[in-house]
């Protein structure tokens, strides 16, 4: 009989535009609730809507809407395990919009990974089996849940900004979402359905920070380019601009009652302004560093601000007087929040620790101890007998496992070494460094080999194939180059990524690499040619894979904390 792919190619654009629009409606306005259950859980449906050019995945969730549960309950024919296996596909659906806007390819791999721990339905089940025998290009399938699945916490993912993003704020009436970034714009988003409602553009630098009005009428950002703007939030439009600041305004506050903003800079102040005109009131100072956050108490009556100084001030919001500094960390302070009940403080700091402070008193209540950052990477000799570390001291270290004494240590780079590997034959040793660089050492005497340059950004991570004839490294430009080890050269370049490149991994047979990057996808590139076989969408950034040592399986981890387990199987071109 033909699926329903071959059907719709032998008909006009016209009859597909109406057959796709109409045919859930109908089966809903009809009372055929069977078929209308039968089309929505049909991947041959759900690919050609979700493909057609009028269509795409927002009307294809709104299918899911038509009617609601009471509805389909009151319907003896109806089972109500239906509805919830309509929502679970709408529902992976929705986790996937911002994926398959722009990669509809990636349908199946998506729904795989989002229902795979929903097999225990035989509707399920049946569907992740019509996914397996539709999808006729390459894809990689999910072996474990490991995608979100629906009916959890997660509901959308809003994307659209070109770089990073560093605030949100949510509306009091809790439909909208605004959105700050480093590409010098806020983005306006409805929550409902995910749609963009307009862009915020005016500034001429990165927006670090973004802060609504109680009454929801009001957007105020902070920006690298010194200044604040008020926007109008019902039309987009700019009220007025704030300027006083000397360098970048990093963090801001409204007070509960509306009528104050309080910003932080990194000129080293704090400034109080009226909202209603813009007025600049008075200027916080006493921080010799910074301002990097600032919080106000649910009084409104004092300000506490953080600062790279590593200290924290609490001030009277009325007069502009300095109360007390909170001193205690042993580096800047990151952030600060003030509990519900306004008497405590809560700080973070790059020491690594948090410190709980009574607001009251400025006395320090507690430290909170367990973060650590100063080694890098390690790497182990395939003997087992040594240990290689890198470090944000520039250096690497060669340390004996068994007894624990440093060997010696590789000095040359000229900035932070970010990974490092050593060849299988446990000779030599690669680094790569913020420097730009990947440095080859000879592991028995310390010395340097020769320096492998070309990446015009730090690099992450790096990777040796099995044959020790060639690295792979991974950066910060969005490439991964590939490099003969014996003599050097570079031997091509993998463009591809959109963002930085954190981690790489090559099979055992040595004919794929798979990356990790800032831009949520993981690739497959066949190491001979540099093309890009597959790819694969993670719900956040990916920060490391790795190949199983049969070479069918990929293991990924995500900035989210989810680990993905996927298969290798049916990759073309190597």
């Amino acid at each position: 009989m033909g699926s329903l792919a071959d059907k719709l190619a032998a008909q006009n654009p016209a009859f597909q535009r109406a057959y796709l629009g109409s045919l859930a409606p109908n089966l809903v306005k009809s009372g055929n609730l069977d078929k209308y259950y039968q089309t929505l859980t049909d991947f041959d449906f759900l690919v050609a809507k979700l493909n057609h050019p009028e269509f795409g995945v927002q009307p294809l969730i709104e299918d899911y809407d038509l009617i609601d549960n009471q509805e389909i309950v009151n319907c003896p024919e109806y089972k109500v395990e239906k509805v919830k296996i309509l929502k679970l596909i709408q529902g992976a659906l929705r986790l996937s919009a911002h994926i398959l806007v722009v990669d509809q390819q990636q349908v199946g791999t998506q729904l795989h990974g989002r229902l795979l721990n929903q097999q225990i339905s035989a509707e399920i089940q049946a569907l992740l089996t019509q996914i397996q025998q539709k999808t006729t290009t390459p894809w990689l399938r999910s072996l474990t849940p490991s995608l979100t699945p629906p009916g959890g916490r997660l509901i959308r993912t809003l994307t659209g900004h070109s770089n990073s993003v560093n605030a949100v704020a949510v509306t009091p009436n809790g439909q909208q979402v605004i959105s700050a970034s480093d590409d010098d714009t806020l983005k306006v988003w409805n929550l409902a359905d995910g749609k963009e409602l307009c862009t915020l553009r005016g500034h001429s630098n990165s927006v670090n920070a973004v802060a609504v009005t109680p009454n929801g009428q009001q957007v105020i950002s902070a920006s690298r380019d010194k200044t604040l703007k008020v926007w109008n939030l019902a039309t987009g439009e700019e009220l007025f601009t704030l300027n006083g600041h000397s360098n970048s305004v990093n963090a801001i506050a409204v007070t509960p009652n509306g009528q104050q903003i309080i910003s932080a800079s990194s000129d080293n102040t704090l400034k109080v302004w009226n909202l209603a005109t813009g007025e600049e009131l008075f200027t916080l100072r006493g921080h010799s560093n910074s301002v990097n956050a600032v919080a106000v108490t649910p009084n409104g009556q004092q300000v506490i601000s953080a600062c790279a100084d590593s200290t924290l001030k609490v001030w009277n919001l009325a007069t502009g007087e300095e109360l007390f500094t909170l001193k205690g960390h042993s580096s800047w302070v990151n952030a600060v929040a003030v509990t519900p009940d306004g008497q405590r403080v809560i700080s973070e700091s790059f020491d690594y620790t948090l410190k709980v402070w009574n607001l009251a008193t400025g006395e320090e209540l507690f430290t909170l101890n367990g973060h650590s950052d100063s080694v890098n990477a390690v790497a182990v000799t395939p003997d087992g007998q040594r240990v290689i570390s890198a470090s944000y001291d520039n250096t690497l270290k060669v340390w004996n496992l068994a007894t624990g004494e440093e060997l010696f240590t590789l000095n040359g780079h000229s900035d932070s070494v970010n990974a490092v590997a050593a060849t299988p034959d446990g000779q030599r040793v690669i680094s790569a460094s913020h420097d730009n660089t990947l440095k080859v050492w000879n592991l028995a005497t310390g010395e340097e080999l020769f320096t492998l340059n070309g990446h015009s950004d730090s690099i992450n991570a790096v990777a040796v194939t099995s044959d020790g004839q060639r690295v792979i490294s991974a950066s910060w430009d969005n490439t991964l180059k590939v490099w003969n080890l014996a003599t050097g050269e570079e031997l091509f370049t993998l463009n591809g990524h959109s963002r930085s490149v954190n981690a790489v991994a090559v099979t055992s047979d040595g004919q794929r690499v798979i990356s990790a990057s800032h831009d949520n996808t993981l690739k497959v590139w066949n190491l001979a040619t540099g093309e890009v076989i597959a790819t694969f969408t993670g719900e956040s950034i990916i920060y490391c894979c790795t190949v199983t040592p049969d070479g069918e399986t990929i293991v990924a981890g995500e900035q989210s904390g989810r680990m993905h387990f996927l298969c290798l199987e049916g990759m073309t071109g190597g």
